[in-house]
C-alpha cells in the first residue's frame, strides 16, 4: 500500500512514470495523515494546490484532464468543498526521476528540511 511506503517526516516526490518529471510533492501544508485521509476519501492519490509542481503539470480546468508536460495522462482535476484537488492514477505518478532530476530533487529536499527545521 502507498502509505506504508511513505515517511511521515519527509516530503515525497511523485515522478511521471513515462518521462521522469517531478509532478507532485506531498504532503506539503498538511500532515501525512491528512494526505492519506484525503486520498482514502476520494479513492485516488489526491493532491492540493501547494503540492503541484506547476511547471510540469498541465491542468485543463474545463475538461478536468490532467497531463504532464511530456504528455502523460495523469488523472483528473476534481475540486471539492476544500478547494482544488488533483486525483491521480498512481501508476502514472510512480516513475523514477529523469536524468538530472535526482540531483535537483536532493537539493530541493535538503532545502525543505532546512526550511522546516528553521520554523521549529
Amino acid at each position: 500500500a502507498l502509505f506504508d511506503r511513505l515517511d511521515a517526516d519527509r516530503v515525497t516526490t511523485f515522478f511521471d512514470s513515462v518521462c521522469g518529471l517531478p509532478l507532485f510533492r506531498a504532503p506539503l501544508g498538511r500532515s501525512l495523515a491528512d494526505f492519506e485521509a484525503d486520498t482514502t476519501e476520494h479513492g485516488w492519490p489526491s493532491f492540493r494546490v501547494a503540492e503541484v509542481v506547476r511547471a510540469n503539470v498541465r491542468t485543463n480546468r474545463t475538461s478536468g484532464d490532467v497531463r504532464s508536460a511530456c504528455g502523460t495522462h495523469l488523472g483528473s482535476f476534481l475540486p471539492d468543498a476544500r478547494g482544488d484537488r488533483w486525483c491521480m492514477d498512481l501508476s502514472c505518478i510512480a516513475g523514477n526521476p529523469a536524468d538530472g532530476e535526482v540531483h535537483d530533487q536532493q537539493q530541493t529536499d535538503a532545502q525543505s528540511r532546512t526550511h522546516s527545521s528553521s520554523r521549529s
